[in-house]
């Protein structure tokens, strides 16, 4: 899903820089109200473990691999504001770093899977917990919700290839939501067990239970 340079044209890399910029000041902003003493460690500890979790790939089918995106395992630990931050980060030392994803098109992928990934999946989240405020309800919420945001970050990145005519929309949607669906199955997996271990162990850390009670 990481989008190399090349493969967008300029109006729309260009405009996923300015959606990035945007969204990621908001969530400084947000995110700085917000802070608390003990999130900063868990920030600097979540945004570790996401950039060594996204090194291991798991496979998928026909040669293809996934990995963990974690913006919903981010969002539901720290709050969807600071786990954006917290992505995008990454996206930018794997970018820099790594060459996992082009400097031009750092802008999408930030909007693709911090912004709409994370912030997306976690609105996800909400609603269903909402609608069901039970130990199923939250272990059922944030499993949709990681399934979701790896589609929804696919899907985004399926429409900006689209619109630089890098593919056709119905072969590239078809190819990014099919193969990230099947991806979304370990991220879902691998982002409710972790959950799981984090409120049986420390239920005050766990962003997503706040003016709940303990499950």
């Amino acid at each position: 899903m990481h989008i190399p340079d090349g493969f967008l044209s300029p109006p729309v890399w260009a405009s996923g820089w300015a959606a990035a910029a945007a969204f990621l000041s908001w969530s400084v902003n947000k995110t700085r109200k917000l802070l608390q003493e003990k999130m900063v460690p868990l920030m600097g500890v979540m945004c570790a473990f996401i950039f060594a979790a996204q090194m291991l790939n798991f496979p998928i089918m026909g040669g293809t691999s996934g990995h963990l995106l974690g913006g919903v395992l981010a969002a539901v630990l720290l709050g969807p504001w600071a786990a954006s931050l917290v992505l995008a980060c990454v996206l930018v030392v794997q970018c820099l770093v790594f060459q996992d994803g082009g400097l031009f098109a750092l802008g999408a992928n930030i909007f693709n899977m911090a912004v709409i990934g994370t912030l997306g999946g976690y609105g996800l989240f909400r609603v269903i917990f909402r609608l069901i405020p039970s130990v199923k309800g939250f272990t059922a919420a944030v499993a949709i919700a990681a399934w979701s945001s790896v589609v929804l970050a696919s899907a985004f990145c399926a429409i900006e290839l689209a619109l630089s005519g890098t593919a056709r929309f119905g072969s590239v949607f078809t190819a990014m939501v099919g193969v990230h669906a099947l991806i979304g199955i370990g991220e879902a997996l691998i982002t409710m067990l972790v959950v799981e271990f984090v409120v049986k162990a420390r239920p005050d850390l766990v962003y997503g239970l706040k003016g709940r009670r303990e499950l």
